[in-house]
């Protein structure tokens, strides 16, 4: 599978469609990137025009468009059947930030975030199989570029699609800049509505799904003295996820024994409080296309545990204790260590500042544009 060349576009000149499909609640991590990247796109002096296009219409966009992130709520959207699409899509490049490209679109740009269906698919439910093997491979008969949210990604891509290296383009995610260091001094009701407080808790962002592997973190936590669970609780927030049903008893258990705050999803506003307030963040997950709320906690000043595989060190970039979650003593040493040991604790801190400073969603933005000026649509190629 070779994906079909452009050509150079002169600066100024790249008219945009922009899927924003992924914007719809629950946000996740892909919503984030859509949302921050979209964003960026607005009047962005690289995009001669830009349009977003969400199930079937499309419109010009504007400033404040995605204000709240309610697409839906938009005034006058153009409906696009699949011709009229195809049409558009002749003299536009069309971007998909979410796996797939609608059917019309003919030629685009992809962003795939992982390849965790291909690689684990014991840990997806079956509707998610039969959506890859109906759109995927579609979609990647009409694609011009991809894009992946790192190196480790990128190489899967190369290696597994298979697809040409010239044609696949790491972008790493950024950070908002509302994530930061909390002072002790700042408002505590974000995480008084949780029943926690500042330097009381643990914390872990995650979907409730096999491959994140909170069933071993539980494990691990349960495995930690008395005193020291007392302590720290572990806060676990996040969407309810699938195929969860053993963990989710556990997660009663743990409620039940009282070393465990099930506080499920939580809104993109709560989060930056949450981050900055824990002792430390935990991400154990197996596998990941880049793992944004490693990121988003080393923005707070965190100190972060998370696994040795996939994206998530080179995202750490070498500012987190990295611990197999299959090891249940290794992943239990590590809770301990990322609680008590004051001096890793200062050094995982400042590092993880320092990491975060150099990503930004500014940059993903203009290396993304930078991919858009490498194509242009056939029709406007002569």
């Amino acid at each position: 599978m070779r994906a079909p060349r452009g050509i150079l576009l002169p600066f100024g000149s790249v008219k945009l469609i922009f899927a924003i499909d992924a914007l719809a609640p629950p946000r996740t991590g892909v919503g984030r990137y859509a949302l921050e990247l979209a964003t960026r796109l607005i009047a962005h002096p690289g995009l001669e025009a830009l349009r977003f296009y969400l199930r079937g219409r499309s419109w010009a966009a504007r400033a404040g468009d995605l204000d709240e992130g309610r697409p839906g709520r938009l005034p006058l959207p153009l409906w696009l059947g699949r011709w009229r699409l195809r049409r558009l899509s002749r003299d536009h490049l069309f971007h998909s930030p979410n796996f797939f490209l609608p059917p019309g679109v003919e030629r685009g740009v992809i962003t795939i975030h992982d390849l965790s269906v291909l690689r684990f698919p014991e840990t997806h439910p079956p509707e998610r199989h039969a959506d890859y093997e109906r759109q995927f491979g579609r979609s990647l008969e009409r694609a011009a570029h991809l894009i992946t949210d790192s190196q480790a990604v990128r190489r899967e891509v190369i290696e597994r699609l298979p697809w040409p290296a010239d044609g696949v383009t790491a972008i790493p995610l950024g950070v908002s800049p509302r994530f930061a260091p909390g002072p002790a001094s700042s408002s505590p009701a974000p995480l008084s509505r949780y029943g926690l407080r500042r330097e009381g808790y643990a914390l872990c962002v995650s979907t409730l799904e096999p491959r994140k592997r909170i069933d071993r973190l539980l494990a691990a936590w349960r495995a930690l003295p008395a005193a020291l669970r007392g302590r720290f609780p572990l806060a676990l927030a996040g969407g309810k996820g699938w195929l969860n049903q053993p963990l989710l008893a556990c997660i009663r258990e743990g409620e039940r024994e009282g070393w465990l705050r099930h506080l499920g999803f939580v809104a993109d506003a709560d989060l930056p409080a949450l981050y900055s307030g824990a002792r430390a963040f935990f991400f154990p997950s197996i596998y990941e296309g880049y793992g944004l709320p490693v990121l988003e906690a080393m923005a707070c000043g965190t100190p972060v545990v998370t696994s040795p595989f996939s994206s998530l060190p080179e995202v750490a970039g070498g500012a987190a204790l990295l611990a197999d979650p299959d090891d249940a003593g290794a992943l239990r040493d590590a809770i301990g260590r990322a609680l008590e040991d004051e001096a890793w604790r200062a050094q995982a801190r400042e590092r993880g500042l320092e990491v975060a400073r150099g990503r930004t969603w500014e940059q993903c933005a203009q290396r993304t544009l930078a991919v858009y000026r490498q194509l242009a649509p056939p029709a406007a190629a002569g």
